[in-house]
């Protein structure tokens, strides 16, 4: 059987870790800064007084004047996940995290370790801890096995047969089924309000209505048996290399922060456990002033362990500092294979030149824009102002 774990609002959760006298009272994620004005999960206080995650800050505080307004921070949500799913692995489960507060994992390697699915259930939410309010469900599907989650009581382990499924599934909300709120709404003006409603509806006219998002909810719904195939696909564990650089004061110029961040990288990559790998994805994390946090990963279109490269591709991070950072920390969130660099045997000419060139270009017109890549043309040669004899015209090639 297919196994799911789910937090609820994790992100919210993490967050509240130093604050826990918030879980019981109206309270949800602020905005992020220079983003839509939505608010992100909410607590069930919150939620009791009609705040719902995606509303907007106004209509949220006019429903709820005494919301508590949470600040993200998404560095200690990716530090806790990682902790959660160490000690998952710990317990002997090969798990498959889909986003930060959703696991799964087969049952089919543990069952015999702690004497069947229930036991190996109560196993894992154990093994997340009692404080996160985890609960876990088991199907033969994967969807099916996330309901389960969803509508389980928190430390609770509900199993579902195989037989049962559709019948399971049929008085649950919609919302447990990946659409837009868009599609919600116009489902609801129809008059279909559960899983049960949307699957007994022919799939030629939800595809119709709905388009492929809709159709796929469709199938999940219980109307595609291949989805019961679906595998589970463990992750290999991350090494876990990182250093951390602490200010004496909050640090906002730029300058400053670029050579904190060259000064992380040389130690990065004198790490012995590196073992000459490069890095192939890297993540930069800052404790900002007011008790916040902010991250930023980058992957390497080719991994690398040239510090000029690295502090090339995460020093323009830097700049989307929302405030001073009063501490910054670079990680290698996944390294390459390879120890070495397949290296060119003879120096490349003609056209394999002329290919890395507009490839260079592309990529950086990608990065600045159209206008980023341009060419000098001569227009006057003999004027003696030397900004009249020739322009910069943007290159098209």
């Amino acid at each position: 059987m297919i196994a799911a774990v789910v937090i609820p609002a994790f992100d919210l959760r993490a967050a509240l870790r130093l604050r826990p006298g918030l879980q019981a009272k109206p309270a949800a994620l602020a905005p992020l800064p220079g983003k839509e004005p939505l608010v992100g999960s909410v607590t069930g206080a919150a939620q009791a007084q009609g705040v719902r995650p995606g509303m907007r800050l106004g209509e949220a505080l006019a429903m709820c004047p005494g919301l508590e307004l949470v600040e993200q921070d998404p560095a200690t949500a990716e530090q806790a996940w990682e902790e959660i799913l160490r000690r998952l692995e710990d317990s002997g489960f090969a798990v498959e995290p889909t986003e930060a507060g959703t696991v799964y994992f087969e049952t089919k390697g543990v069952e015999r370790l702690y004497g069947g699915v229930e036991p190996a259930l109560r196993r894992a939410l154990a093994s997340v801890g009692s404080s996160w309010d985890a609960r876990a469900g088991a199907a033969d599907r994967r969807f099916a096995a996330l309901a389960a989650a969803n509508v389980a009581r928190p430390g609770q382990a509900l199993i579902v047969s195989d037989d049962r499924t559709r019948s399971f599934l049929a008085p649950l909300p919609l919302t447990l089924l990946p659409l837009e709120r868009e599609r919600y709404e116009q489902l609801e003006e129809l008059g279909i309000r559960t899983i049960g409603q949307l699957a007994g509806l022919p799939g030629g006219a939800v595809a119709e209505r709905l388009g492929p998002a809709g159709h796929r909810a469709w199938s999940l719904a219980g109307n595609d048996p291949a989805e019961q195939d679906g595998r589970v696909k463990p992750r290999r564990p991350a090494t876990a290399l990182h250093e951390t650089l602490e200010f004496p004061e909050a640090v906002g110029n730029d300058l400053t922060l670029r050579r904190g961040l060259g000064v992380l990288v040389d130690r990065l990559l004198a790490r012995p456990e590196r073992a000459g790998r490069p890095p192939r994805k890297v993540a930069v994390w800052a404790r900002l002033v007011g008790g916040a946090s902010w991250r930023r990963t980058v992957t390497l279109r080719e991994p690398t362990a040239d510090p000029a490269r690295l502090r090339t591709a995460l020093g323009p991070k830097l700049a989307e500092l929302p405030a001073p950072a009063l501490k910054l920390r670079l990680e290698i969130c996944e390294l390459a294979e390879h120890t070495g660099e397949q290296l060119e045997l003879l120096a490349a000419e003609g056209e394999v030149v002329r290919g890395k060139l507009r490839e260079g270009l592309r990529q950086v017109r990608a990065a600045v824009g159209a206008g980023g890549v341009s060419t000098v043309v001569e227009v006057a040669p003999w004027s003696r102002i030397p900004e009249a004899r020739a322009l910069l015209v943007p290159r098209d090639d």
